[in-house]
């Protein structure tokens, strides 16, 4: 079965003095663009089953803007966190999900495409290598169970910035 996975970094942030990072809330751009993206997934995407998001502030901000109502998993792990957690926690998708958006940061969410895609001379793949803005998605395809998914095992076949 056909599995899809959308990383999506949080939408642009605001910088509000005495606020530590994992509170820090959306910018107004940021609400925008997330909610833009959201409207590209729906025209453009599969719908997406179940999601994955930071508890960040901005992330769970984020994701009421993209205006996805999948049922979400808060995951304090997401936050900071380096390639390998990130593709462990894909591992960790349900049998019955088939399209999983997980919201996430930089450098994590772009550091995991790259890992999981294994068409990096793709178009998708060569926009992706040079920015990574907020709010946008990498799309990755897969042809195996969620528990299987390894580097270098995801077509990256959409790489999109919502503006």
């Amino acid at each position: 079965m056909a599995r899809t996975l959308i990383l999506m970094r949080h939408g642009k942030s605001a910088y509000p003095e005495g606020v530590g990072d994992h509170e820090r809330p959306l910018a107004p751009r940021g609400r925008r663009e997330a909610g833009l993206a959201g409207d590209w997934l729906r025209a453009t995407q599969p719908p997406i089953d179940a999601v994955r998001c930071s508890t960040a502030t901005r992330t769970r901000q984020t994701l009421t803007a993209t205006g996805v109502t999948a049922p979400v998993v808060f995951e304090p792990g997401i936050y900071e966190a380096a390639p390998e957690t990130l593709i462990e926690l894909v591992r960790l998708g349900d049998d019955d999900v088939t399209t999983l958006l997980m919201v996430g940061h930089a450098p994590g969410m772009p550091w995991t495409a790259w890992e999981l895609a294994s068409n990096r001379d793709a178009a998708p793949a060569v926009e992706l290598s040079r920015k990574f803005p907020t709010s946008a998605l990498a799309v990755l395809r897969f042809d195996r169970d969620w528990a299987d998914v390894d580097p270098g095992t995801g077509e990256l076949v959409h790489f999109h910035i919502p503006r």
